[in-house]
């Protein structure tokens, strides 16, 4: 059985599910677009997906299993409400919500209609971050003392005035919505729970409302610190680097994930010489949505516990609420 999906939004990562999921035989297809602007149908039709402006009438099609949410941040939970209550399973773009409440409220929803709950964090799916999760979970690096990571890149710079990626209610503390959320969700699968995060962030150039650039200082609940920033003007720059009692290891990317090109991981343990491995592209958001297809079918378990999809929510709320006290803010524990 192959999971046959419909994609709502055809904004720039809409189409770019569509593009890579053109022509897919296995465990998901895209057989439907939506969106409420009759003109993005022409990109549907040129792609041969057909299309619809009506989405609570399109996600009734006894023809789609699952929904892929590609909307505004600000619309996921109702959304995910909605596709859930249609006895669909739904994919929600990151972030998955903009608090953890509502965070919990669409795990919650999901679990009681017994659909499955995916999220467009692909970057897990990377061949070099999933080998620096085996080295970390391996305990080679001994304990984990501190983590930093960048998602530095301008494919955002210049979106038009108006568009909702420059409003502070749908995508706050700069950075963070767009590239922030995907290094605190690679944070949560190989270090566990958040528990305070100290944050900031400053407009240089672009985005007076929310900023251009988000810092934050975070701890673990292991004990660990760690520190990521995201740029939303200037050349790519993306890494991690893990630093361990033994040693340290770093994940470098070439090109962003939506395009081909090398990523490079680098492990220095102490009194050894440094070996650096090259992994080649893979389309990691066709395996992330085929990952989701075969959780649909009951093929094994999703990577993404509902406990690290509330916690990335709570997350991003506690970065955008450090960044308007100006103060540290702590995490309460996630349960599920």
């Amino acid at each position: 059985m192959t999971i046959r999906a419909a994609v709502t939004g055809l904004g720039w990562w809409g189409k770019h599910m569509i593009r890579r999921m053109k022509d897919a035989d296995g465990d998901l297809r895209i057989v439907k677009a939506i969106d409420n602007n009759p003109e993005a149908g022409a990109f549907a039709i040129e792609n041969g997906v057909p299309f619809e402006t009506d989405f609570a009438k399109a996600i009734t099609d006894p023809n789609i299993d699952a929904v892929i949410l590609c909307t505004p941040h600000g619309f996921h939970t109702q959304q995910v409400a909605m596709v859930a209550a249609a006895g669909k399973h739904c994919f929600c773009e990151k972030p998955l919500a903009l608090n953890r409440a509502e965070a919990e409220a669409s795990v919650a929803v999901c679990k009681k209609a017994g659909v499955q709950l995916g999220i467009g964090h692909e970057r897990r799916y990377e061949r070099a971050m999933e080998e620096a999760l085996k080295i970390i979970t391996s305990g080679k690096l001994g304990t984990i003392m501190h983590v930093e990571a960048t998602f530095n890149h301008d494919k955002l710079a210049n979106v038009p005035q108006g568009d909702w990626r420059m409003n502070p209610k749908d995508a706050p503390a700069a950075g963070m919505t767009g590239m922030g959320v995907h290094l605190t969700d690679l944070y949560l699968s190989m270090f566990g729970p958040i528990t305070e995060v100290y944050a900031a962030t400053t407009s240089r150039v672009k985005y007076k409302e929310n900023g251009d650039v988000v810092s934050a200082i975070l701890r673990f609940e292991s004990g660990a610190t760690g520190y990521f920033n995201a740029v939303l003007v200037t050349a790519l720059y993306n890494t991690l680097t893990v630093f361990g009692e033994h040693g340290w290891l770093e994940v470098i990317n070439e090109t962003h994930p939506d395009t081909p090109g090398p990523s490079h991981l680098t492990v220095q343990m102490r009194d050894c010489e440094r070996v650096t491995h090259t992994y080649q592209w893979m389309d990691t958001v066709r395996a992330n949505l085929e990952a989701f297809g075969r959780a649909c079918e009951g093929k094994g378990s999703y990577r993404f516990t509902d406990i690290e999809k509330i916690g990335n929510a709570a997350v991003l709320e506690a970065v955008a609420k450090s960044v308007a006290s100006k103060a540290p803010v702590q995490i309460p524990p996630i349960k599920a």
